[in-house]
């Protein structure tokens, strides 16, 4: 009789299980520099209103235009205006505020000015139970001034008031450089934190200025990273200055610290700078 071949189903058997251990434990796969468009859909979300709240801080809709387009969104204005309908029912009216204001430069119509009541800047007008309602007329397209924004009638919270951007200016909560080999060279990382609760804030813009010139950027843009993450490179033998754009403390005679390999070798390494508000 035939005999049945275990020896080959058995190496067969071990030879998937080293497989799969050497691909999930021994060299698991590690997505670095990935897409935006790889994202969740609400790390998306976290993106778009980091986005909004930049442009609603510096005006830039062209640098807006190309954030939202590393999204790959079939239609940028309709993924906007979904997501500042779902932050007002959600209770967030400075968030959807804001995603309105972005949706509306993209369209062409004019800014949303926001009123201490929401609904008084968007509500068409209610007719006496007496008289006829007159219908309005039709939008020929979706960039006609003349119309009201038809997105963003919020019915839901109709008393609730914008909440105000926060007042207190930032303050330093620690400094530390960082020696990492696997990170660039040169990094520096900052945190925008809240005393209370520990929270990290999004859509903080800082200020980074040498010499010759300064560079701004945003909390937010990497929300694996943290909400209150932002990141910039820093050039040996220049000086640094960092500040928040809305005030608070300011650090200056910021340089890459040098920094030691294992193998003896040196090279730049980076700082990390967390700040805090009330």
């Amino acid at each position: 009789m035939r005999r049945f071949p275990w020896e080959a189903v058995l190496a067969l058997l071990v030879g998937l299980a080293l497989g799969l251990a050497y691909a999930w434990i021994f060299a698991p796969v590690k997505v670095a520099d990935a897409s935006p468009s790889a994202l969740r859909a609400d790390f998306k979300d976290r993106y778009r209103a980091v986005i909004a709240a930049a442009y609603v801080a510096n005006n830039d809709l062209p640098r807006a235009e190309a954030r939202l387009a590393l999204l790959d969104d079939p239609d940028s204005y309709q993924a906007l205006s979904g997501q500042a309908q779902r932050a007002l029912s959600s209770g967030d009216a400075l968030q959807s505020y804001q995603l309105a204001q972005l949706a509306s430069a993209l369209q062409g119509i004019g800014a949303v000015v926001p009123s201490s009541t929401p609904t008084e800047a968007v509500a068409p007008p209610v007719p006496p139970r007496d008289e006829t309602p007159v219908p309005l007329p039709a939008t020929s397209t979706p960039s006609d001034e003349s119309a009201p924004f038809p997105e963003y009638t919020p019915t839901a919270r109709p008393t609730r008031t914008p909440t105000p951007r926060p007042g207190s200016p930032f303050e330093l909560a620690s400094q530390e450089i960082v020696c990492d080999e696997t990170l660039p060279e040169g990094l520096l990382q900052v945190f925008a934190m809240l005393t209370t609760g520990r929270r990290q804030i999004p859509g903080v813009e800082f200020i980074l200025s040498w010499a010759g010139g300064e560079e701004r950027f945003f909390t937010g843009f990497k929300p694996e990273l943290g909400n209150g993450y932002a990141d910039s490179i820093l050039s040996p033998g220049v000086m640094y200055s960092l500040r928040a754009a809305d005030g608070g403390v300011l650090l200056s005679d910021l340089t890459p610290p040098t920094c030691t390999k294992t193998s003896g070798e040196n090279y730049y390494g980076g700082l990390k700078i967390i700040l805090q508000r009330q």
